[in-house]
């Protein structure tokens, strides 16, 4: 199911390991299943590559080695998880996951988490994003069937607004970083104004990128293999699911973000000097 994206920062190490765990055997099955160890992998050479870009655009001297050992540092595997998982299991609370887990356990959703997780690892490469996005400009606007069944998966999981605001949230707490960092001086509304200026092209790229990673990971779907994971996203159950999957996730990138804002201000700081 989509998710649909520091000297030594100690105080986000802390928060990150200090987290209580939850012990909830269903949701533990649920990550499982769909794979969530495999997915952080991939987040984390996102995070990596996202890291080095960032450098470029904001340090004179670009990347240095401190600067990619403090981002693996914030894309540290294991305290991405326990976060995701913390926050998945709260917000799945007491659902009755038995269908999801039967679907995710036989051949259809392996073969679903299967084709996201290839996918998202393909796109980590700009040159097949490009040529994905590519391929949904070129249908949008169509009366493509697959089109349309993408279409009603994201409406009916309201991915392009959970995205939007996943990304807009991720943002206020890297300005938060840079601000308690030390790299320059913004009050929230201040914060809450620039974010804001970003909605209509976060929004925009976002929905591009949905349709262009979906298009691609359901592509060797058959149209009937697909019709019955939009009933199965459209359940109570479906819906619970997704609702977690979004908590999970948008908490972690929150805290990844913050982190990211005070290691860039400590780096700015440091090539001041």
């Amino acid at each position: 199911m989509l998710y649909a994206f520091k000297a030594r920062l100690s105080l986000i190490a802390l928060m990150l390991i200090m987290a209580v765990p939850v012990s909830a055997a269903p949701a533990d099955d649920l990550l499982r299943v769909l794979r969530m160890q495999e997915m952080l992998n991939i987040m984390r050479e996102e995070g990596l590559a996202y890291g080095e870009d960032m450098a470029q655009d904001m340090f004179p001297g670009g990347s240095n080695p401190a600067w990619t050992l403090l981002i693996s540092e914030i894309y540290d595997v294991d305290k991405m998880a326990t976060v995701v998982r913390r926050h998945f299991t709260e917000s799945l609370g007491d659902t009755d996951v038995g269908a999801l887990k039967s679907y995710f356990d036989g051949d259809a959703g392996r073969r679903v988490v299967d084709l996201e997780i290839s996918a998202r690892r393909a796109m980590v490469d700009d040159g097949v994003e490009e040529a994905a996005r590519d391929a949904y400009r070129n249908l949008a606007g169509s009366d493509d069937k697959r089109l349309e069944q993408i279409d009603q998966f994201i409406e009916a999981n309201d991915l392009i607004e959970a995205n939007v605001e996943g990304a807009l949230n991720a943002s206020f707490h890297f300005y938060r970083g840079l601000v308690d960092g030390g790299a320059f001086e913004m009050t929230e509304s201040d914060i809450l104004r620039d974010v804001w200026d970003q909605e209509d092209n976060t929004r925009n790229d976002t929905r591009e990128w949905l349709f262009a990673f979906l298009l691609m990971a359901y592509g060797p779907l058959e149209d009937g293999e697909l019709s019955d994971y939009v009933a199965l996203s459209g359940t109570d159950a479906g819906q619970a699911l997704n609702r977690a999957l979004f908590a999970g996730y948008n908490r972690m990138y929150d805290e990844l973000s913050y982190a990211l804002g005070l290691a860039a201000a400590q780096q700015m700081k440091t090539q001041d000097l």
